[in-house]
């Protein structure tokens, strides 16, 4: 019989994780009693609450900006820019379109079933989780709730524990302007994650890594709950010489160093035409020092989120040739923006999502070689090409599978409220942004209303092989 002293040690954990499973589900109820009280159903409703949290974000600018510095150093000219500037533009973009996205959408219906006419209804999904990183953890928590709101959901909202000032700062803000029943927000790590994905959400939008993904998929799957994953994975970027190469390296350098590489559509690594490594070098150490006036010691360089993560990317830089940079401060959690050349693809920088201000560049003999390169390995959520070769242009839109991407920039895609984003396979699952984050949260509901004046009796048994010919003409 096993020793009763193990159960009573370990009680108080499990009625810990019991106690948590109770809060969470009575947030949940309470969430689904609102949404049930059909007080978001209007579009008026739903413009109001947005307009309200674009307004409660401003607001709390002041209070995000001290978070967001305490987690990840990030000055308030890169956090508007990154951040604070995207969600309020976005939830702009939903304030302009919402009547007409949210409208009854009226479609054909075939002569056989005349009289009628056939309707799409949009739908709120109903009660769902927004599951946020840590990396951009105001944009990526504030526009997937955005749309969700706009669709007529209740939220509630899972922010990471690595970004915890900007996560308690989250849940102080909406507690202070939003009913809990509209939107809750969670603090908490991994225990409350696996509390959370147990409760049966109508649907689960998490932004994270591929392996998390996988986890989270899983969990959704026990409930049939649909799941929207936006991942991440080595996104590369090609520069095959015919472009201006100053000003290559600059918009590389900007891109891949924003927010200390921590960013999921950061350019991952490089593959460059071998002619012209060297000028390339020259410009991109350039390009670094300007903005990074001594790299390490630069104010505006982002720190890397944890000791963990901090440890992982110096690891990662073992044995490595660097061109310039490489160093670390563990005590600031800081690592100089890094080229690294003479990359083996099978070394460890090559094998994961670098999520850091390293790059790795790799050089080819041949456009095709390039090209060849990125298709034998996962699809990415970015692909970024520099080029004024049409031909090569067209090659990488055609025959590469990506989430998105640029053409002569990094990264800025992502910034325009009119286009989707996400990603495919590996690198993720549905879109948001623009309509297709509306759509994300609603369901289309299909709906035929027939008229009562006049009935066809074909369709009846018994049935008249005479007037096959009358059904084919009907269906055709």
């Amino acid at each position: 019989m096993p020793d009763r002293s193990v159960f009573l040690t370990l009680s108080p954990v499990f009625v810990n994780i019991r106690a948590m499973n109770e809060d969470y589900q009575r947030i949940q109820d309470s969430m689904r009693e609102y949404y049930e009280s059909g007080a978001t159903l209007s579009v008026d409703a739903r413009l109001r609450t947005l307009r309200e949290l674009k307004q409660l974000i401003r607001s709390w600018e002041e209070r995000l900006n001290e978070a967001i510095w305490l987690d990840l150093n990030k000055s308030r000219f890169e956090n508007y820019e990154t951040e604070i500037g995207l969600t309020q533009a976005e939830i702009s973009h939903l304030i302009r379109h919402l009547r007409k996205w949210a409208k009854p959408e009226r479609v054909s219906t075939p002569l056989a079933h005349f009289p009628s006419r056939s309707l799409i209804l949009k739908q709120p999904k109903g009660v769902v989780m927004v599951m946020s990183p840590w990396n951009y953890p105001i944009q990526l928590a504030l526009v997937p709730l955005a749309c969700a709101l706009a669709a007529g959901c209740c939220v509630l909202l899972k922010p990471s524990r690595y970004s915890e000032n900007v996560s308690r700062t989250l849940k102080e803000m909406f507690s202070s302007g939003f009913d809990p029943g509209l939107v809750s927000v969670v603090e908490g790590g991994h225990q409350a994650n696996t509390e959370l994905l147990q409760l049966h959400w109508d649907h689960i939008f998490f932004t994270g890594s591929p392996n998390v993904g996988r986890i989270v998929m899983e969990a959704a799957a026990k409930n049939l709950t649909p799941v929207t994953l936006e991942l991440g994975g080595k996104s590369p970027c090609i520069i095959d010489g015919s472009v201006d190469m100053k000003l290559a390296a600059t918009r590389l350098a900007w891109g891949k160093f924003l927010n200390a590489g921590q960013t999921c559509v950061a350019p991952d690594y490089l593959l460059i035409d071998r002619k012209y490594v060297q000028s390339f070098k020259t410009e991109f150490r350039k390009a670094a020092e300007r903005m990074y006036p001594g790299l390490l010691q630069a104010k505006d360089l982002g720190k890397i989120i944890n000791r963990k993560h901090f440890d992982r990317l110096m690891g990662l830089l073992e044995g490595q040739k660097t061109v310039f940079g490489g160093e670390g401060d563990a005590e600031a959690l800081k690592i100089a923006p890094t080229l690294l050349e003479d990359v083996d693809p099978e070394s460890p920088v090559m094998k994961e999502e670098i999520f850091g201000p390293v790059l790795p560049m790799i050089a080819y003999d041949s456009f095709e070689e390039a090209v060849s390169f990125i298709r034998k390995r996962p699809k990415p959520l970015a692909l970024y090409i520099f080029s004024r070769n049409r031909e090569h242009i067209r090659t990488v839109q055609e025959r590469l599978t990506y989430g998105g991407g640029c053409v002569n920039d990094v990264v800025v895609h992502l910034s325009n409220p009119s286009m989707p984003f996400g990603g495919v396979g590996e690198s993720g699952m549905g879109s948001y942004h623009a309509r297709q984050g509306f759509n994300t949260f609603t369901h289309e509901k299909s709906i035929l209303s027939k008229g009562l004046w006049l009935d066809l009796p074909v369709r009846y048994a018994p049935y008249d092989n005479r007037l096959v010919r009358l059904l084919r003409l009907l269906m055709k």
